[in-house]
């Protein structure tokens, strides 16, 4: 985790441990600057990520200040580091259907720029929110970025594993989102009727360097998931 992300974590930390209501005003940069004991770019780049993720907003020549939090219980769209810290006052759980390395096709190829001869892991779960299925869950991951995987690390956060023990720097993720029909295996999983509709998500996670490392595909119970997403400050 870099500097900037590390501040960013720890003042949304502050945040939420005292439980700041819409509006509240923050710290000065300056005041920033001398808490953290970091330079100016890397406060202003932290409040940046604050901004983008909606924990913020800046008023210039007034402050900064607390932005209205999301509704409990609700996946945010812009977050591109899973959605576990969106959930965490939730149980979830997981079941692993599969934990393998293989070649990649040509649809991992094209999304990962690898070739036919790199090794990428494969891990495909069931995400359950206190206890109702809220997921399939399907991703392949560049071994030479992530060496290693295994049940455990798939049964809790694998963006925090990623994160914390690989020391891998999440830069951004595309999303692609379309609505369908399950088919009978998904239902299965789902535990939804044979060709109930879904939320279908594809996205694509990159290092900051604008390498991509993971391509994952998720399938959401319409039934059992909700989500939002915050504008930005509208611009003429």
């Amino acid at each position: 985790m870099l500097k900037y992300q590390e501040i960013a974590l720890k003042i949304e930390k502050k945040i939420h441990f005292e439980n700041l209501e819409q509006g509240s005003r923050l710290p000065s940069l300056g005041e920033l600057i001398t808490q953290y004991q970091v330079s100016k770019s890397t406060i202003v780049k932290s409040l940046a990520v604050l901004e983008n993720r909606g924990i913020i907003f800046q008023v210039q020549g007034s402050g900064i200040f607390v932005r209205k939090r999301k509704r409990k219980g609700y996946i945010n769209f812009m977050e591109n580091q899973g959605f576990t810290h969106d959930l965490e006052e939730f149980n979830l759980t997981s079941t692993i259907l599969n934990l393998e390395i293989i070649y990649p096709n040509e649809e991992i190829m094209n999304n990962l720029n690898c070739s036919a001869n790199e090794e990428v892991y494969w891990a495909k779960r069931i995400r359950y929110i206190n206890g109702q299925t809220l997921c399939v869950e399907e991703s392949y991951y560049k071994k030479e970025i992530v060496p290693y995987l295994n049940k455990e690390i798939l049964n809790d956060s694998i963006f925090e594993y990623l994160q914390n023990a690989l020391n891998i720097n999440i830069g951004y993720s595309d999303k692609y989102l379309k609505v369908g029909k399950i088919n009978t295996e998904l239902a299965a999983q789902l535990q939804l009727p044979d060709k109930s509709p879904a939320l279908f998500v594809e996205e694509l996670f990159y290092l900051n360097t604008g390498e991509p490392f993971d391509f994952s595909k998720t399938i959401y119970n319409y039934e059992h998931s909700q989500f939002f997403l915050q504008g930005s400050n509208a611009k003429n």
